[in-house]
Order: structure tokens, then sequence, then C-alpha cells
């Protein structure tokens, strides 16, 4: 999962070097810790979030077959 994260954020910004993702498995909760460059947040986060709301859809759906909630954490 961590990896199709990483393939769909590099492929939006414009300094894909700097996107770093930490994995933070819980129990029932994976929580992931996406970070991105400077000036890039915007690109991930998308007009009115919606850029931002597609890529929690995705992780939602690919996350559901584990049987455990995933949760994107955006940072810079």
């Amino acid at each position: 999962m961590k990896e199709f994260l990483l393939f769909i954020v590099k492929h939006l910004v414009d300094n894909p070097e700097a996107v770093i993702v930490n994995e933070i498995d819980g129990e029932r909760t994976v929580v992931y810790e996406l970070r991105v460059g400077q000036g890039d947040m915007g690109k991930v986060i998308g007009k009115r979030g919606q850029t931002a709301k597609s890529i929690r859809t995705l992780l939602a759906a690919a996350s559901a077959k584990t049987g455990k909630r995933a949760v994107l954490e955006i940072l810079e």
C-alpha cells in the first residue's frame, strides 16, 4: 500500500525525490504520513481539497481488502 501511495504522489508533484511516506501499523488502523517538499502541498491537496480526497478514497478502497482502516495525514 505504501508503494501505491508513493507511485501516485510522485507523479503529482514537481519534486518527487522529496516525497516520503511513513507507515504506522496499528491493530485496526494503518496511518500513512505523507511528507512532500516545499511548494508541492498545493498539488497534493488540489483545488478545494479534491485531489487529497481522491487519494484518500483510493487508499480506503485498497485497504478494505486488508480489513484495516487507512488514514492519510499530509504534511509539508
